[in-house]
């Protein structure tokens, strides 16, 4: 599986630390840009609507994806993990956090009343929420 990260999992310590004394295998697969989203900076990035973003791919098995999941707080809702169209019509995961309990002046950025991971559902839009491959 691939996993399109664009904050603190860019760094290979970081990465490594998390991932390596536990079950699961990784490896970057290299640079890469999201369309459609842009990061956005709190106490932890987030991304929001429109623009793009550059970050790296990280190739993970299911038991490495369940400990980045745990790592971005998806069972406390601080981070929802979805699904993009990715190269070669791969699917890339990706996490997007919830800006007002990172800090984020990105409200904004999330202007509909539905619960946030609703709301980030309804902004991936199909060939233009991409995340694509960098030379």
């Amino acid at each position: 599986m691939l996993v399109f990260v664009y904050g603190t999992l860019t760094d290979p310590e970081r990465v490594a630390s998390l991932l390596e004394d536990g079950p699961g295998e990784y490896e970057f697969a290299g640079p890469a840009t999201l369309e459609g989203l842009h990061r956005v900076d709190g106490r932890y990035p987030t991304l929001v609507p429109g623009g793009s973003v550059e970050g790296r791919l990280l190739a993970v098995d299911e038991p490495a994806l369940e400990r980045l999941d745990r790592y971005e707080g998806v069972d406390r809702d601080l981070y929802v993990r979805v699904a993009v169209s990715g190269p070669d019509d791969r699917r890339v995961w990706i996490y997007v956090g919830d800006p007002g309990r990172l800090g984020a002046h990105a409200a904004d950025g999330w202007p509909d009343d539905r619960p946030f991971r609703d709301a980030v559902r309804a902004a991936i839009v199909p060939n233009t929420t991409v995340v694509r491959r960098d030379e």
